[in-house]
């Protein structure tokens, strides 16, 4: 079921898929999008062209992945390293990730640190760190 209510979000699959095995049995639903509170915060400490610093809401969420995935196609992520904090409530998830810039064809390759604060066995709050000049030299090569 989830493969088809999700499938505008293929372009970012192998993100959905690591957050979502590095959660495991801490939070509810199969896919990211399940485990995501109506409510959530999610706050991103970079500016990244076309990437809100701030997203309030599971809605506003998946509208923001929906462009995301219009831009970038992820084809790997992997070195997960995790680490669980708060009697689980909260985890924190180190990541690299791999794809293609779609209007240049530029190998994007890039480095995360998430943190992630749980509620009611659901992401209630995620903040983001990533590795700007990675992304800038993908956004702004030519070749």
């Amino acid at each position: 079921m989830s493969t088809e209510k999700y499938a505008t979000y293929a372009p970012v699959k192998p993100y959905f898929d690591l957050v979502r095995g590095a959660l495991g049995d801490l939070v509810d639903g199969e896919h990211f999008f399940d485990c995501v509170s109506d409510e959530t915060f999610y706050e991103v400490r970079y500016d990244f062209p076309g990437w809100p610093r701030i997203i309030k809401g599971r809605a506003e969420l998946m509208e923001s992945f929906r462009g995301y995935g219009k831009h970038i196609e992820l084809h790997s992520v992997d070195h997960l390293i995790k680490h669980v904090a708060d009697n689980g409530q909260v985890v924190v998830i180190e990541y690299d990730v791999h794809g293609t810039i779609l209007t240049s064809g530029v190998r994007y390759d890039n480095r995360f640190c998430s943190i992630i604060v749980l509620a009611n066995r659901q992401i209630a709050h995620w903040r983001d760190y990533m590795d700007s000049l990675a992304a800038w030299n993908a956004l702004s090569a030519t070749d």
